[in-house]
């Protein structure tokens, strides 16, 4: 009885892997001590390989003999043997063993030191200073507090400049808010502080603002105006970009936006393609914008402020400086009531296109209606165009002695062709060429001989001026009541008279055909008369106003009548103190 306890007992104390030969169906491992089915090849609890027999796994390190003699634990002899293979941390770096965890107080599971919350239970670091740093805290000011405490920053800000460019900041930031709500006292405000209206939107800024749908990086206030359909804010914008005068420019599209829109799909609903070999497009229709007569009804002040606002001052002057281009004639411009007026233009690279818009209509082409067709005429007609331009081209080279290249030219005329199609491109002499032929009207363009640079250096010759004709087309297909444009430091502007009637000369001939037939081809494509002192002017045929244009223009005066009575007052003028000596009774023979 003795004997088999003792038995018993030593079988207890040994090892599982000492107990291998004894039971042949277990069978143990040298990693988790789990004892496992003999007829399984790896270990139930971590996945290790069956030993094999007579094997000793450890024999496999570098320098280890047999397993030492130790009365200890299966599992402490385990992590004694395991030591030599563990991998060490490199030199410099503490060991993940002497970094020391922080355990939690509900699960008891060990954290990383930086973890503030628990990985198994989220439970928050009872000690979060000790875990990691407390970094400092970032307050998110949005546009609105910025605006609201303003003035609690410039105290603290102790630098007189650096407070002045916060102040730009602020308002700038304000102005692009303001431009999205429609609030022009923004903006004013903005323009009012010396601040740039081309400045466009950084990231930082773009995020400061928090509305992605509204606002993005490298946007300007213009970009912003168009976008969110802001004619009044986009008029003053303009002014102060394109320089063509201080001051907000109303132009009577702007007065009335809806009609404005209305008139240009009026204008892309007329636009049709010739059919056969020259197909080019054209319009159906002949208009030519003009002033109303009943500005002169109008005070003085107010008609001041009213030219003030429509014309480009600037253009107006260089057309009219000595030698005068327009309204040279004391005949023309008093006798006969003639007079051309240099409407304000955009200063984008559409300027061309506007500008016949705007004497055709008086509208801009803001739906690039104009330069569509002004680009599928040059593609789809382009070997009828091509010839007129490439004997052009020739003959200028002839006259400055030297042959181009077929290659060279070729080049340039793809060039050409490209730009027709790319809105915001500037144009060139052929654009205004084909568009002669989508108007099926001549276009007259009074222009300087060079232009100068904004220090008034002469960089080039302007080769723009002339009476551009529709060659290609039968005469009696187009109408011989021309356009007016005229080009100033690289830029177009409407030419337009004022009602009831117009007649200006022909300054410059376009050089097609012979020198000694030059009259006669003009005679024959636009309307002349020859007047009182001998002058050879053409005549403009104001044809009668589109129902549109007639409400737009009617709506843009009306703005102008509200003014004039703000200005009157609602009482009646004072009479003179003389008028007190006379009375409604029948006069005396002596009176």
């Amino acid at each position: 009885m003795s004997e088999e306890v003792q038995d018993d007992a030593s079988t207890r104390n040994k090892s599982p892997i000492a107990q291998h030969s004894q039971n042949s169906e277990t069978h143990g491992v040298d990693v988790s001590t789990n004892v496992s089915q003999i007829q399984l090849n790896q270990c139930t609890m971590c996945r290790s390989l069956k030993p094999s027999l007579g094997e000793d796994i450890f024999k496999l390190q570098d320098g280890a003999s047999a397993l030492p003699a130790s009365n200890d634990s299966g599992a402490e002899a385990v992590v004694e043997r395991l030591k030599p293979l563990r991998i060490s941390s490199p030199q410099g770096q503490p060991s993940a063993s002497s970094i020391s965890k922080w355990s939690c107080p509900t699960c008891t599971y060990e954290n990383w030191p930086k973890t503030l919350k628990c990985a198994m239970c989220s439970t928050s670091n009872p000690v979060p200073s000790a875990a990691a740093p407390e970094r400092p805290h970032r307050n998110i000011i949005g546009i609105n507090d910025i605006c609201n405490n303003q003035n609690e920053l410039h105290d603290i800000d102790n630098s007189g400049r650096r407070s002045k460019r916060r102040n730009t900041d602020w308002l700038w930031l304000q102005a692009c808010l303001g431009v999205v709500e429609g609030d022009r006292s923004c903006v004013e405000a903005y323009l009012a502080s010396g601040g740039d209206p081309a400045r466009a939107l950084t990231a930082a800024e773009v995020q400061l603002l928090n509305r992605a749908s509204a606002f993005d990086a490298g946007h300007t206030l213009v970009h912003l105006a168009i976008r969110f359909q802001r004619e009044d804010i986009l008029s003053s914008l303009l002014s102060r970009i394109s320089g063509g005068g201080s001051g907000v420019k109303r132009a009577p599209s702007y007065i009335a936006p809806d009609l404005a829109k209305a008139i240009r799909r009026h204008i892309a609903s007329l636009i049709r393609t010739k059919k056969g070999s020259f197909a080019c497009r054209y319009i159906t229709e002949f208009c030519t914008f003009s002033l109303p007569a009943e500005i002169e009804e109008l005070p003085a002040a107010i008609q001041e402020q009213l030219f003030s606002e429509l014309l480009d001052r600037d253009a107006q002057q260089t057309l009219e400086a000595e030698p005068a281009l327009i309204n040279w004639s004391l005949e023309l411009t008093m006798r006969l009531g003639s007079r051309l007026y240099a409407l304000w233009n955009r200063s984008a690279g559409d300027c061309l296109l506007d500008a016949v818009s705007q004497a055709a209509y008086g509208v801009f082409d803001r739906d690039n209606t104009l330069r569509r067709a002004l680009a599928d005429t040059l593609h789809h007609a382009s070997r009828s165009f091509y010839e007129r331009w490439h004997a052009w081209e020739c003959l200028q080279a002839t006259l400055l002695q030297y042959t181009p290249e077929e290659s060279q030219l070729r080049s340039e005329w793809a060039r050409l062709v490209a730009a027709a199609a790319m809105p915001g491109t500037p144009l060139h002499q052929l654009h205004v060429f084909a568009l002669a032929h989508v108007m099926r009207r001549p276009i007259i363009v009074y222009g300087v001989n060079i232009v100068n640079s904004f220090r008034g250096e002469a960089i080039g010759y302007a080769r723009f001026q002339g009476v551009y004709l529709p060659l290609l087309w039968e005469p009696e297909f187009c109408s011989k009541s021309p356009l007016c444009v005229g080009y100033t430091r690289g830029h177009f502007s409407a030419l337009v008279p004022c009602e009831p009637d117009t007649a200006h000369r022909t300054p410059y001939i376009c050089r097609w055909g012979s020198v000694e037939g030059e009259a006669g081809v003009v005679r024959r494509w636009v309307s002349t008369c020859m007047t009182a002192g001998g002058l050879l002017a053409a005549r403009q045929r104001l044809h009668p106003r589109p129902l549109l244009v007639a409400q737009m223009l009617e709506e843009w005066l009306n703005h102008y009548r509200r003014l004039a009575q703000q200005t009157r007052g609602p009482f009646p003028p004072r009479l003179h103190p003389a008028a007190a000596e006379f009375s409604s009774d029948a006069d005396t023979d002596e009176e």
